[in-house]
């Protein structure tokens, strides 16, 4: 690189003396002009050679901006490793020392993809609206030093924090790491009081041992002016609209009715158990239909209970084939932070009376674990929403028990129709929300807010990000006359709250899964090109009725769906719905999980799997991305 600087430098200096000489200087201070023309002849000085010496002086290193962040301190709490895209990614975030400083280590848990969120927001303010670069260090770990990672940052921006692509980076191990990565984000839209984020992803990474840690040091935050934006990185990263890492939904059921266990927190080393003896309240929720979901970490990602008193004997339920057994499988999300066992499960290894399951229940992994919460509910399908109408401008939020709303649209009012539901993302200190109808005809009224005050009006699911609510239970206190219902709807809750938005559309509802079979982890392609995977014979004999394809993705439109190339039916999209104009049918999905149903595709294929072909691919009609497709059993 120096030589050719240096050549180009030489070649450069030649080329002046070279213009100058043809050009010359007038006795009057006139020169030729830039358009070639002479205003005044200029009269040869000498006939003189002259010799230039070349200029080698190097031009002077791009100054290093001030670091806005630098981990010194060792608080990091502005950053969360973010589990909704990316294949649901597993990795730690921890401050360490490296390269004679500290900075954030992304400890890659169980290889591919890793995508880390900072809420830019919450680290510089009101100041977020003049940000126009960002710099940081970014190094990565291997014992193969001729490891290369790369991946890319994607900034969360405007009043509805949509995505946009800030540029690249890239480290090799041999010859640059740390290396200073540059992004521009003058035109990314950074909006003061919108909680705007970024999520610096690694997406690819050629190590042959293991997959590479990420470092992030140094994160300098600059304004037009390249001057560095003071950050508080005592900051915390909170609930930006629309990032859901904390509740990962995929492959569980929903829960209604749901009761906590008080005092259900408690850890254990690999293959021991630990658990609490039920309450009054658990056995009374413990029916058929029933679920008992637990928040956990475990090295593994694996978790299960154990009926340690229970009359048939010591019994494992939902272990699958983690202690050979083969047992069965526990519902546990793409996040491995939460684990449904259901009622079913149970009875199957200790009978259906529970007053012969003993008294306690414990758990156990296969890894160091760790429960910090249990609550029991019955299980419903995890709802979500097709043909979705956006509800324009629904912002509010309030206090406890003090509501807000927005006056319903032309296009929400046509939507909300019997088998409709209502779609509202929040945040909120207790995790509660619900509807009030503040001008209904039978006046002031809550739905859904179910034993929240007392009332029992109306039970829906609300797992702390989304709520859903159906049309049908509006109308069972509402009355089935829309027009009746007033011209606005707000919402509430039991602690301080805040929606960002509400969507409207058919109801719909994903299966719960478990048992996954892995079909292939990485692929995409632009808008209406497919690409997949080859399915194994294997594969082909575990889709069966009642199976799913799963799919972990993103695309820009946030739809996705499969084709099946090869089937003897002839080339087949299935579940495009009507993006390609067919009105075939639509796939489940909600812009990073989707569900493809065995029976979707039979309906395109015929019930001979044997005739779909040994290959299923992925289409969208925008840019899209999967990183991940399994074959997963259903209850």
């Amino acid at each position: 690189m120096k030589k050719k600087q240096l050549a180009t430098i030489v070649l450069a200096s030649a080329m002046m003396v070279s213009s100058l000489a043809a050009c010359g200087n007038s006795s009057d201070g006139t020169t030729a002009s830039s358009g070639g023309e002479a205003t005044t002849a200029a009269p040869a000085a000498s006939t003189e050679a002259t010799t230039a010496e070349p200029d080698t002086t190097a031009p002077e290193p791009e100054k290093e901006a001030t670091p806005s962040v630098d981990f010194e301190d060792g608080k990091s709490a502005f950053a969360v490793v973010a589990t909704n895209v990316g294949g649901a990614d597993k990795s730690v975030l921890s401050v360490v020392d490296f390269n004679g400083s500290k900075a954030l280590k992304v400890e890659n848990a169980e290889g591919g993809k890793m995508f880390v969120a900072i809420n830019v927001s919450a680290l510089l303010g009101d100041k977020v609206a003049d940000l126009a670069e960002i710099r940081m260090n970014l190094g990565t770990q291997n014992k193969d030093k001729f490891a290369a990672s790369s991946g890319t940052l994607y900034c969360y921006v405007g009043d509805d924090n949509h995505e946009y692509k800030a540029g690249n980076w890239s480290v090799y191990i041999e010859s640059a790491n740390p290396k200073t990565a540059k992004f521009d984000v003058k035109d990314a839209g950074f909006v003061a009081g919108k909680d705007n984020y970024i999520i610096l992803s690694k997406e690819t990474d050629n190590s042959k041992t293991t997959p590479s840690d990420l470092l992030i040091d140094n994160i300098a935050f600059l304004n037009a002016a390249g001057e560095t934006i003071t950050a508080d990185s005592s900051a915390e990263f909170g609930s930006p609209a629309g990032f859901t890492s904390s509740s990962d939904t995929a492959n569980l059921f929903g829960l209604l009715k749901p009761v906590n266990w008080e005092g259900f927190a408690t850890k254990g080393d690999g293959w021991a158990q630990a658990g609490v003896a039920m309450t009054d309240e658990i056995k009374a929720a413990l029916v058929p239909g029933s679920v008992i979901e637990i928040k956990f970490k475990a090295e593994t990602g694996h978790l299960w209970v154990v009926m340690n008193e229970a009359e048939v004997g010591w019994s494992r339920v939902g272990v699958g084939d983690w202690d050979g057994s083969g047992q069965q499988y526990a519902y546990i999300n793409n996040a491995q932070d939460t684990c449904q066992i259901t009622y079913e499960q149970i009875a199957a290894v200790c009978g259906d009376d529970i007053t012969k399951w003993g008294s306690m229940i414990q758990c156990e992994s296969d890894g160091a674990w760790e429960v910090s919460s249990v609550r029991v509910g019955q299980a419903v399908d995890n709802p979500a929403i097709t043909h979705a109408v956006n509800w324009e401008g629904y912002t509010a939020k309030a206090d406890a028990w003090a509501q807000a709303g927005v006056a319903m649209t032309d296009e929400i009012k046509a939507a909300l129709v019997p088998g409709s539901l209502v779609e509202v993302s929040y945040k909120s200190e207790s995790g509660n929300i619900w509807l009030v109808m503040n001008e209904a005809e039978v006046g002031w009224t809550r739905v859904g807010v179910g034993d929240a005050d007392g009332s029992g009006n109306g039970y829906i699911v609300a797992n702390g990000s989304k709520a859903y609510i159906p049309y049908e239970t509006i109308a069972q206190y509402c009355g089935d006359d829309i027009t009746k219902w007033g011209s606005m709807i707000q919402c509430e809750s039991d602690s301080p709250w805040e929606v960002y938005g509400i969507r409207v559309g058919t109801a719909a509802g994903f299966r719960a899964e478990n048992n996954h079979i892995e079909i292939g982890q990485s692929t995409k392609g632009d808008g209406w090109a497919q690409d997949g995977f080859d399915l194994t014979p294997e594969m082909i004999e575990a889709l069966n009725p009642g199976t799913v394809i799963d799919i972990s993705y993103k695309s820009e439109t946030g739809e996705i769906w499969v084709v099946m190339p090869d089937a003897a039916a002839g080339w087949k999209r299935v579940g495009v719905g009507d993006y390609d104009g067919s009105g075939q049918g639509y796939a489940l999905f909600d812009g990073s999980h989707c569900q493809i149903s065995y029976e979707m595709i039979a309906e395109q294929c015929g019930e001979d799997k044997s005739t779909w072909g040994t290959r299923i691919q992925f289409e969208a009609s925008s840019p899209w991305e999967v990183n991940g497709a399994w074959i997963s059993s259903t209850k």
